[in-house]
């Protein structure tokens, strides 16, 4: 993506935030809660995007990265004046039960399957998650969970659920409960697999000298959005 497009996302980002701000009425407060994924977090997006907000609206921004479920959860409790995840389904839900209003798609990211670097159940090339899901559970892993019901998580279980399995319990299914970084850094020690996404891993593998590699890719379907 280019710096063009980049700064034409963070420019929609920052307007798309003072909307919702009008739009709750709180454009007078001087400081606010975000509550949302520690993706997005972890991709380095709020290091550059908030100074640049804070000063052009004088508001300042306190983020709390959380798993996209928890995020949601605070935002219900009126804990946070801004929810910034990414899992569709319980996002639509939580607005269908009138726990916030105007939603906006403002970015997407898009999930990976990273693995050892000599990619021992030979993951890489192939085309469909599911197929390579099957072939590590056949293969009896190392696989890394986030299992922190984050928007990374939920897509996991969704994959696992389409290719017919329940990894759940499994001596090689590692539910670590811990943020995407975290769980990269496991699965690096184990010589796991683990599903991460974009964002994340290209703003910390170097950063945490991770040996692994992408195994599998695809087009973008992770979005993020706000409520």
């Amino acid at each position: 993506m280019n710096l063009e497009r980049v700064m034409a996302r963070v420019l929609l980002v920052m307007a798309l935030i003072a909307a919702i701000l009008v739009t709750a009425n709180i454009a007078a407060e001087t400081r606010i809660k975000c509550a949302s994924t520690t993706s997005t977090q972890n991709s380095g997006l709020f290091d550059y995007l908030l100074p640049i907000f804070e000063k052009k609206t004088g508001i300042h921004v306190d983020v709390v990265a959380v798993g996209t479920g928890a995020a949601i959860e605070i935002g219900k409790r009126g804990d946070a004046d801004v929810v910034l995840v990414h899992a569709k389904e319980l996002e639509l839900k939580a607005v269908r039960e009138g726990a916030f209003v105007s939603r906006h798609d403002v970015m997407y990211n898009d999930f990976l399957i990273i693995g050892p670097p000599d990619d021992p159940m030979k993951i890489k090339g192939m085309k469909s998650a599911v197929e390579a899901f099957k072939k590590i559970a056949a293969a009896g892993g190392p696989f890394v969970s986030r299992g922190d019901k984050s928007g990374t998580h939920t897509k996991e279980l969704a994959i696992w659920k389409a290719a017919g399995l329940e990894p759940q319990g499994r001596k090689w299914y590692l539910e670590v409960g811990q943020g995407m970084e975290k769980a990269q850094r496991i699965a690096h020690e184990k010589g796991a697999y683990t599903l991460t996404d974009r964002g994340t891993w290209l703003a910390t593998k170097d950063k945490d000298k991770l040996e692994m590699i992408v195994v599998w890719k695809a087009t973008p379907f992770c979005s993020i959005n706000t409520g």
